[in-house]
């Protein structure tokens, strides 16, 4: 592990908090977008990003293609809300096994913010707003039943109306028919 990378490391992680504090603002989500990824900045997350930092994408990718898992990634999901993942639990019903369980809105909310600035910040000048709902939709095929259908629809209606009409119109969407429960996706949510 590098000092330069760990700096770089901590450039991104800073920029990408920026990000995500910026969107989360934009719609009201301010505890959210203030404490956004805390858990990086845990020595166990700070290693993996460090050694394994490239710049254009995850480290913790890169930590799970070279020893098969990634530490930094079962820390970071465990302790952040914003993650489908944080949300997996038991089925209520006992033939199913694992399911992810219905995300309350406000964290879908954050996690579209944070899909955003992730695809800003590796993707830079060539982002654009349809990036993240390509990003989405090239992996969405892996979450099976582990993202609760309610949840996804949600996150990919988001997806999709910023890859339409843009972030200052979705930031007021959000803000005022998402978050208000106004907008009918979350009426019966």
């Amino acid at each position: 592990m590098s000092f330069r990378k760990l700096m770089l490391h901590i450039h991104t992680i800073n920029h990408h908090k920026a990000l995500v504090m910026k969107h989360c603002f934009q719609v009201g989500l301010y505890k959210q977008g203030l404490l956004h990824d805390l858990s990086k900045y845990s020595p166990v997350e700070l290693r993996t990003g460090a050694k394994y930092y490239q710049g254009d994408r995850s480290p913790n990718t890169a930590e799970r293609e070279a020893v098969g898992y990634s530490d930094a990634w079962l820390h970071h999901k465990g302790r952040n809300r914003h993650h489908l993942e944080y949300w997996i639990d038991y089925s209520a019903n006992k033939n199913e096994g694992f399911a992810g369980m219905k995300m309350p809105v406000k964290y879908v909310v954050e996690m579209f913010c944070d899909r955003m600035a992730a695809c800003k910040n590796y993707q830079k000048e060539e982002y654009r707003d349809d990036s993240p709902l390509r990003y989405f939709e090239r992996g969405k095929h892996r979450y099976g039943k582990l993202f609760h259908p309610s949840s996804q629809e949600l996150l990919e209606h988001l997806l999709k109306k910023l890859a339409q009409d843009g972030e200052q119109e979705t930031f007021r969407y959000i803000k005022e028919e998402i978050l208000t429960g106004k907008a009918e996706i979350v009426k019966n949510y």
